[in-house]
């Protein structure tokens, strides 16, 4: 098993929530727009999803800088993102190591469509519960982040053995609770989310299908 990182914590601190208004505002019909997993999701009203999820210079490459960092990655290297969404994150580690070889796919056409344009080549839209059409320990570094959680338990078997399968190391970051509060406001601002496992339950999981990469847990606190 790898080990417990904070790439992302601070990041998603940084965004403020209002978890009952969320709640109250028609739910059930918000929670079946946004897994359609299109525009309404990533480009429409904030009770839909992001709210309009943009390219903003910066924001990611802190991030970037963390993974090329801890998993000694180089322009030779190659990177595998499961549920890229619009690729930002690869295309910030694109704009760190020029010649690193990157691959990423998504439920998403529409999050695929509006990738920057740098890299939308790169990019191409597969279910992360699917085999993945790549050798054994084809990259350098799996990374997978804020998509696991929206898969069945049953299907997360599959996710978990495939990167581990194609990726020489692996990083997963999700979300989860370690309490009845985080719980509940987790439960509140999740829309996709399908595993609500806490973050004991989520390392059983890890072990449970052989995953030995790295990972995180996003909490709403």
């Amino acid at each position: 098993m790898g080990n417990l990182v904070k790439y992302v914590t601070s990041l998603h601190q940084s965004t403020n929530r209002e978890y009952i208004k969320r709640m109250v505002d028609g739910k059930v019909n918000c929670m079946l727009k946004a897994k359609e997993y299109e525009f309404d999701y990533w480009d429409g009203s904030r009770r839909y999803g992001y709210g309009g999820y943009k390219y903003m210079p910066g924001r990611w490459k802190q991030v970037a800088e963390l993974l090329i960092k801890n998993y000694n990655l180089t322009n030779n290297s190659s990177v595998l993102d499961v549920g890229c969404g619009k690729g930002f994150l690869l295309y910030e580690m694109k704009l760190l190591l020029p010649n690193l070889k990157i691959s990423g796919f998504d439920i998403s056409k529409h999050g695929i469509e509006h990738a920057k344009e740098e890299i939308k080549k790169y990019l191409f839209i597969h279910r992360a519960q699917k085999p993945y059409p790549f050798k054994n320990k084809e990259f350098d570094l799996v990374i997978s982040l804020g998509c696991l959680h929206n898969l069945k338990v049953f299907e997360l078997e599959i996710a978990l053995k495939e990167i581990e399968r194609v990726g020489k190391q692996g990083y997963i970051m999700l979300e989860s609770y370690r309490s009845e509060k985080e719980l509940f406001n987790l439960q509140c601002w999740a829309l996709t989310c399908e595993s609500f496992f806490n973050h004991k339950e989520w390392v059983w999981i890890y072990n449970h299908f052989g995953y030995t990469g790295d990972y995180e847990f996003i909490y709403f606190e």
